[in-house]
């Protein structure tokens, strides 16, 4: 059954029937953007926003699995707001018991607690959770994806138009998921302001129907987590013609980088690139506030 949705969520949905516009890549067809060891990237000091590095950082993308990103910061700001509870339940739909690709295997009429259904979106990147939480936002997912393009507008990812709730690749007459290194990153920037998103994000392995005879063991894609210092997100995301991209961020001793690296032909490249960069970029905010010293090796 669908959830009557709350005030705030609905004046929410009210202020997002302004979309912007398609942008090239969306508009003019769905080829493949991939480069090696990447189509673009940028690093960024998440405090101040200045940009440490880039390259192609303004390249369209397809941000594949990073989209649920944007769903994982619309969902927080509501409950920082008021407007929904982590522990409320959110029921699953028929439309999201049948998403492929990653999932949890969620069955139409299950219960599942948000905050579960959030583990579910980011550990296990499952695209049947972002759809029934989409559904139980906002009624629909079409109306939770005008929620996402308002969001992005308003924060000023100006290249970015999302079309699908969960970054998986289109389906005959859609039209894919497009954004760019710099957009993501400023998405990126936004949603680490939230301490309650890095809960998310840093969280390596997660036990989904703990409580059940079948619970699933559901863990995370970002490779960065547990093996580089300080990674505590953000999210991975692939498909062939998307490549494998990442948006990474990591602390230490007070300074925060996040990088951004999208549209690599192999993992293993994405990987290590994205390390590379991320522990050139804590050097770099390190030494310009006066902390100086090693971040160590990784």
């Amino acid at each position: 059954m669908m959830r009557t949705i709350k005030p705030l969520v609905l004046a929410y949905i009210a202020a997002s029937l302004i979309i912007p516009t398609g942008s090239g890549a969306a508009a003019a067809g769905y080829g493949a953007l991939t480069g090696s060891p990447y189509r673009g990237a940028i690093v960024v000091d998440a405090a101040s926003g200045r940009v440490l590095h880039q390259e192609n950082a303004d390249l369209e993308c397809y941000p594949a699995s990073i989209v649920k990103l944007m769903d994982l910061l619309i969902v927080i700001e509501l409950i920082e707001k008021g407007a929904l509870d982590p522990k409320e339940n959110v029921p699953v739909t028929a439309a999201a018991a049948t998403m492929g690709g990653s999932q949890v295997y969620l069955k139409e009429k299950e219960v599942m607690s948000l905050e579960d259904m959030l583990y579910a979106l980011i550990v296990q990147s499952a695209n049947d959770a972002a759809t029934a939480i989409a559904i139980h936002v906002a009624g629909t997912k079409e109306a939770f994806v005008d929620m996402m393009n308002r969001r992005a507008a308003e924060l000023g990812m100006t290249k970015t138009v999302f079309h699908s709730v969960h970054g998986l690749p289109p389906g005959r007459g859609q039209k894919p998921d497009v954004s760019t290194p710099r957009d993501i990153a400023i998405l990126s920037r936004e949603l680490v302001s939230h301490p309650m998103a890095l809960a998310y994000t840093s969280e390596t392995v997660r036990t989904l129907r703990s409580d059940s005879g079948n619970p699933f063991i559901m863990r995370t894609h970002n490779n960065l987590l547990g093996t580089f210092e300080g990674c505590d997100g953000l999210k991975t995301g692939f498909f062939n013609k998307a490549g494998w991209s990442i948006a990474a961020t990591a602390e230490r001793r007070g300074a925060r980088a996040i990088a951004v690296v999208m549209g690599s032909t192999h993992w293993k490249e994405r990987d290590t690139r994205t390390r590379e960069l991320l522990s050139q970029g804590l050097l770099e905010i390190l030494a310009s506030s006066g902390s100086g010293g090693t971040t160590g090796s990784q």
